[in-house]
């Protein structure tokens, strides 16, 4: 099912500016970063809702683009790099941020 809303994504952006599902704005409840405006699905720890938040600006921590749909640091904004741990382990600790 989380694959199909992924893979639906464009088509159904492109239908309407704003959804219930996809284009949420920052602070609205997601699923998978793909929904977010931001590009962001952000969560505060294992147990907390992720809501969509914007992403890390200059000098702040951040976490490199993965295959996950939701994060603990947001990744960089656009022309910025995200200088972090990229081991394996620094993914699976959360610490690669």
């Amino acid at each position: 099912l989380l694959l199909a809303l992924m893979l639906l994504a464009p088509a159904l952006s492109a239908q309407q500016e704003r959804g219930l599902i996809f284009n949420l704005e920052i602070g609205e409840l997601c699923l998978q970063s793909a929904q977010c405006k931001s590009g962001c699905c952000h969560r505060d720890s294992g147990l907390s809702m992720a809501r969509c938040a914007p992403k890390a600006a200059e000098f702040h921590e951040c976490t490199p683009k993965t295959i996950y749909g939701v994060y603990y640091k947001c990744p960089c904004e656009s022309g910025l790099t995200c200088d972090a741990d990229k081991t394996i382990v620094g993914s699976i600790t959360n610490t690669n941020f």
